[in-house]
């Protein structure tokens, strides 16, 4: 329990102990399993949220906290962790600028933009944007941008609360560019264009791109939503900040957790007078990363492939081997499992309605719960009467961990099943 008490603390540790000593004096439990059972009785996590395995076949999983960081961000989190020189210039002993390396990076990765500076996420991306650009004043928004991307979250409601008033052009299904000229005025703050990234429109629809407005006499605000800095094979539709700089954006707002791959932050790229306006306002201030995110993203920018990255580059007959491995094992276990292929999704708010190749193993049904009172839990998705275990969003080397929870999932009796919590 000597382990137990360095993770946990003495009174956690100690009330558990105590708990399994009321038990053995009730005859509940035999009294040489007070360790065990105290041991049982623990979190399996000393920060009260619960690792798990993401099956779903959705990559960016919101619920499951989006993207996975990589071991390099991973690594730079410990090293963060203590006092470390985050507002500091060690050479000179003065004062630094905080997430100075971070913002080289990202005008590395991203030479298009002239400034760029970090937020907390994408929606006080978008929050330090409308309060410092056009607060008091317009932003001028088509209807069929006007989006809720999720928990009843709503754009305009986001928008409207910085102080900003907004002007609808176009309908919920077309929008032209002489919408957006007729709107421009001396109460013009910007112009917003938002990526949909959770749902399409289809049909008879007509959008306007960023090129075209910049053609407008106002700053061009573009939120691309997920992420993406360069474009990318797979994704062929899916807005990313290098592309839409080029066309005449004069702020591109990105989320970090997603398609980058990296920790929850929000990103502001584009024009060094507009960018500069920003990180001066007063706002900037309450919405700024701490040194746990910097050094998350700095890793993110500059380290190897995110687990993200690598997932978009596995194929489908990658995984369908994978899938026959995980059935062959589970079928020795004595579960009725075979190999599928399937299709998987960004999420996330990315690339809605792309459909990626994938596969999985196939279970019945109830597994779905089985598998989520396992220790670690695993995610899955039900369809047409099956539990699906996708493997798109699962990275290779959590197979055995897959397969050892099916396996514990098979035996009725095993205690962690439904047994120690996260929390």
């Amino acid at each position: 329990m000597a382990a137990a008490v360095e993770r946990f603390g003495r009174e956690r540790v100690k009330r558990a102990v105590h708990d399994a000593q009321r038990r053995a004096r009730a005859r509940e439990i035999p009294a040489d399993q007070v360790t065990e059972k105290a041991a049982a009785n623990l979190p399996t996590s000393t920060g009260g949220l619960c690792p798990v395995l993401n099956a779903t076949g959705v990559l960016l999983h919101t619920n499951l906290g989006r993207a996975p960081l990589s071991e390099a961000a991973v690594l730079a989190l410990r090293e963060a962790a203590g006092t470390c020189d985050v507002e500091l210039d060690v050479h000179t002993g003065q004062r630094g600028r905080r997430g100075a390396n971070v913002t080289r990076g990202l005008l590395d990765a991203v030479p298009e933009a002239e400034s760029a500076h970090v937020v907390g996420n994408g929606a006080a991306a978008l929050t330090l944007a409308a309060t410092a650009l056009a607060a008091g004043r317009e932003i001028v928004l088509a209807r069929s941008e006007m989006v809720e991307i999720g928990a009843g979250f709503r754009i305009p409601d986001l928008l409207c609360s910085t102080g900003a008033g907004l002007r609808e052009v176009g309908t919920t299904n077309r929008v032209e560019l002489a919408d957006y000229r007729a709107a421009i005025g001396a109460e013009t703050g910007f112009v917003l264009k938002v990526h949909p990234s959770n749902f399409v429109i289809s049909g008879f629809t007509s959008a306007v791109e960023p090129g075209e407005l910049r053609e407008l006499d106002a700053p061009l605000v573009v939120d691309i939503g997920s992420g993406l800095l360069e474009p990318h094979p797979r994704l062929p539709d899916e807005p990313d900040a290098r592309g839409t700089l080029r066309a005449g954006a004069d702020l591109v707002v990105a989320s970090c957790d997603k398609l980058l791959g990296g920790p929850q932050a929000g990103l502001l790229l584009g024009r060094a007078a507009i960018v500069d306006k920003l990180r001066r306002h007063p706002l900037a201030r309450a919405l700024r990363p701490d040194k746990l995110t910097l050094a998350a993203l700095h890793a993110t920018l500059h380290g190897p492939p995110t687990p993200t990255a690598r997932a978009l580059e596995r194929s489908r007959r990658e995984l369908r081997a994978r899938a026959e491995r995980i059935a062959e094992s589970s079928r020795a276990a004595g579960v009725a499992a075979t190999a599928a292929e399937t299709t998987a999704g960004i999420g996330g708010g990315g690339a809605p309605g792309v459909e990626l190749p994938s596969a999985a193993v196939v279970l019945p049904e109830h597994w779905s719960e089985r598998l989520r009172r396992t220790v670690p839990p695993v995610l899955t998705r039900i369809e047409r009467g099956n539990c699906l275990v996708d493997l798109f969003a699962l990275a290779p080397e959590r197979d055995e961990e897959l397969v050892e929870a099916i396996r514990r999932g098979a035996r009725a009796t095993d205690p962690l099943v439904g047994g120690a919590s996260c929390e």
